[in-house]
């Protein structure tokens, strides 16, 4: 089975994604081919030199990603034109990865599913991590190099919690949960969908 696997940011989606890979599920992490696509030598690099200048270019031959999330955050013409760079090659390579993976259970785990329009066709179940805007805030701010101001543009970007549920086949709650919880939630979820490796505790 193939499912997709979504949240906000500061959701705990990338806590999700581990469990289940403990679970036994191939894990196609979209973010991951994303960053890889625009490092030194990444296959995105030409054409994003060539649309928006060496201004978006590193040293070193990679994308200035803090040039151009402000950048993308501000101009929605940007934004588009950045995605048609990046999204056949981040579709191209999940595909490759998925039809590699012998796990019973596939998870394509992607942080703009429901904004993309693109993925609902492609998985047979959506997964959406959920929890309050109050707590993605608290968290975000926790990570290194995040402002107030930079935590709400990035929430700006994405849809809405309501729209994510909406979209949603099941809903993890990871909000005044423990880890140990959400973990056996996650794995109950997994065996449920035909991936179940690990007995609870």
């Amino acid at each position: 089975m193939r499912i997709g696997l979504t949240g906000g940011i500061g959701s705990g989606k990338s806590t999700v994604a581990g469990f289940l890979r403990e679970a036994g599920a191939a894990v196609v992490d979209t973010d991951a081919i994303s960053r890889q696509l625009t490092l030194p030598g990444g296959a995105a690099m030409p054409a994003i030199a060539s649309s928006f200048g060496p201004d978006f270019v590193t040293a070193d031959g990679a994308l200035d990603r803090d040039r151009m999330r402000a950048l993308a955050f501000s101009d929605p013409a940007a934004k588009r034109q950045l995605e048609a760079i990046l999204h056949p090659l981040i579709s191209a390579e999940a595909a490759r990865q998925a039809d590699a993976a012998t796990a019973p259970l596939i998870v394509f785990d992607v942080p703009l599913l429901v904004e993309s329009g693109r993925w609902r066709a492609r998985v047979a179940r959506v997964l959406v991590v959920d929890c309050s805007t109050e707590t993605q805030t608290e968290r975000v701010l926790q990570r290194p190099g995040w402002t107030p101001e930079r935590v709400a543009g990035a929430l700006a970007a994405q849809t809405t919690r309501q729209a994510r549920r909406a979209a949603a086949d099941a809903v993890l709650l990871n909000e005044g949960v423990s880890l140990v919880a959400l973990r056996n939630e996650v794995l109950g979820l997994a065996a449920r969908w035909g991936c179940g490796t690990i007995a609870l505790p």
